[in-house]
């Protein structure tokens, strides 16, 4: 019995004393910053976009031309970039967008330095004076943000998970994307602090290049927006921000300055040969582009469009100069959908909506792929421009075409007839809706006030959705029920060839919900956590949200994720399915659910680091 338990002691202390071993071995922080390589920060501009040109165009004149000069300035813990970020022989950007002319500024850090302070400035240079003109540099914008050296991340102006998205800065005259990053010996972006001490890789190994839980995107990414890089993530389902544009694709897009917690919009378009002498010029405006991007940049949507003026894009991706067609049909893709299937990438399709500018008839949206309506063709000649939208000065054409891609756009984001009997309603009565009766035609034509409505179509006072003001049955707010995932799921409406008005359409709705083999859903959990994943702060819908909590039926690997989180914005009449937001794991003791925190990861290694 001595023997016995003496035997026992011995293994009870060594069994201690390897787990004292293997807790101390977890408890030691390496508090270094940068011992491989001299610290330094680096400052990324990405993109620059004056917000001033919808206003201009918008209004009488000629001030539309009139481009704004400005330029950056970087500054970090006081010290300010040698030479201003600038192009051009007049050293300022001289456009209303410096997308595809991206610089950088490098700065030296002090050893060990963990925290900086960066700003980033937008100077303008405005004239003054009628014969001596004089030159004033005037600040615009500004943003303070600070860079923390253990985590990679910043704070301040922006972060993470922040409103208008990480490396985004949305101010009142400009918005800039930017990126900031460090000194990094394996040069994957991911601090030493943070490979050592939270993700436990090796800061010797470029981490863009690993991917260790096999679930198609490299550690680095998945560090940066905050999934964990060694649990499977669904990534070709997860769609955290509902946008339509799933993470592979967000990752697929990066260097396009996709995020993942942000709507993404991406446009790719192509215009068309000239008819002849006489014929107007068959291309997506840079003025109309611009006049896009802004009123969807008032909503929270970032728009990216292709015109063939993006560096390295596809062989066959935007700007191409399509054969003369003199008219494309609108319906089930008849014609256009040679120009769908080879001139625009399948790489992009599910990503970008398709427009093309080409010349007889004023606008149609169309489905070439299964019956997503994701096809555009808007008409620019003379009869067209002229008669049909009174369009005849460089400003009136380029603001009447954007109104008629941005009113067919937002058939791609769910505004259709049958959801809405004030789209595409116009005189005269009885033309959309037969049996309508006449009164109520003529209360849409005048209280839906709605670029989808064609009387305001090519209004030159209006470029806009309506806000829903003159309230229903005759007014909604399209904002509220946009959705931006339609262009890529099947509409519940099928046009036929032999469709002569609306109501001929066949509407069909046979959603089954979620159909995923192995899972399913949970009352209980869905009705406790309902209420704190509808307040997700990546979870950027600003509409009311349906929750659905799926749990794995049979667990086999406890490091695998076993609970899914879908969403799906309540948008009605608008079409909406569920869309896979985020995951976690389930503690089966108290049915509590975890989901992976970077931060969480982060506050522990300090408090050990405070207390060792």
């Amino acid at each position: 019995m001595l023997v016995i338990c003496g035997i026992s002691i011995y293994y009870y202390i060594a069994d201690n004393k390897k787990g004292e071993e293997k807790q101390e071995e977890i408890k030691i922080i390496d508090d270094r910053i940068s011992p491989y390589t001299n610290q330094g920060l680096m400052v990324e501009i990405l993109r620059i976009r004056n917000r001033g040109l919808l206003e201009k165009m918008m209004s009488f004149g000629t001030s539309w031309k009139n481009k704004p000069s400005f330029y950056y300035l970087t500054k970090v813990d006081g010290k300010e970039a040698n030479v201003k970020g600038n192009v051009g022989e007049q050293g300022v950007y001289t456009d209303w967008d410096t997308f595809g002319q991206e610089s950088l500024d490098s700065f030296y850090i002090e050893e060990e330095q963990k925290t900086s302070r960066v700003t980033i400035s937008i100077i303008e240079q405005k004239t003054s004076g009628l014969i001596f003109k004089k030159t004033n540099d005037v600040e615009i914008e500004k943003i303070n943000l600070e860079y923390d050296y253990r985590t990679g991340r910043w704070k301040g102006d922006d972060k993470l998970y922040d409103s208008d998205g990480y490396g985004h800065y949305v101010g009142d005259n400009y918005e800039v994307w930017f990126n900031l990053y460090q000194s990094d010996y394996d040069q994957d972006g991911i601090p030493f602090f943070t490979e050592v001490n939270i993700l436990r890789t090796d800061p010797t190994i470029d981490d863009s290049e690993l991917d260790p839980d096999c679930d198609g995107i490299p550690t680095d990414w998945e560090w940066k927006y905050g999934y964990d890089p060694f649990t499977y993530n669904d990534h070709k389902n997860l769609d955290p921000d509902i946008d339509g544009i799933q993470n592979d694709e967000e990752y697929f897009m990066r260097k396009r300055l996709a995020n993942p917690y942000q709507p993404d919009f991406y446009i790719e378009t192509d215009g068309m040969e000239k008819k002849g002498l006489f014929d107007l010029n068959h291309i997506f405006f840079k003025e109309s582009q611009q006049m896009i991007i802004e009123r969807m940049c008032q909503h929270g949507i970032n728009v990216y469009i292709d015109d063939g003026s993006w560096p390295d894009s596809p062989v066959n991706g935007g700007g191409e100069t399509l054969p003369f067609h003199i008219y494309l049909d609108d319906v089930i893709g008849k014609q256009l959908m040679g120009f769908y299937k080879h001139n625009f990438p399948d790489e992009r399709k599910g990503i970008f909506r398709y427009v093309i500018a080409g010349y007889k008839y004023a606008g149609f949206i169309t489905t070439c792929d299964y019956n997503h309506f994701d096809a555009v063709h808007v008409g620019n000649n003379i009869y067209d421009t002229f008669i049909i939208r009174r369009s005849i000065t460089p400003r009136t054409i380029r603001l009447t075409f954007a109104s008629a891609v941005l009113h067919e756009l937002g058939h791609s984001m769910g505004l259709l007839p049958i959801t809405f009997e004030g789209n595409d309603i116009m005189n005269p009565v009885g033309v959309r809706y037969p049996s309508m009766d006449p009164g109520d035609y003529e209360k849409f034509l005048e209280q839906y006030h709605s670029i989808m409505n064609y009387k305001y179509t090519y209004e030159k006072t209006l470029f806009d959705f309506s806000d829903g003001s003159n309230g229903p049955p005759y007014d909604q707010n399209d904002w509220d029920v946009i959705y931006l995932p339609s262009f890529e799921i099947d509409s519940l409406s099928y046009e036929e060839a032999v469709d002569e008005t609306f109501e001929d359409f066949e509407v069909s709705n046979e959603y089954p919900g979620i159909v995923l083999k192995g899972w399913e859903y949970d009352e209980d959990l869905t009705e406790k956590y309902a209420r704190e994943y509808k307040d997700l702060e990546y979870e950027k819908t600003s509409k009311d949200t349906s929750i659905k909590i799926l749990k794995r039926v049979d667990v086999k690997d406890e490091n695998q994720f076993d609970i899914r989180v879908y969403a799906k914005p309540e948008v009605d009449p608008v079409y909406s399915i569920y869309s896979l937001i985020a995951e976690g794991k389930l503690n089966k003791k108290d049915d509590s659910i975890k989901l992976y925190s970077f931060d969480e990861l982060y506050d522990e290694a300090i408090n050990i680091l405070n207390n060792q």
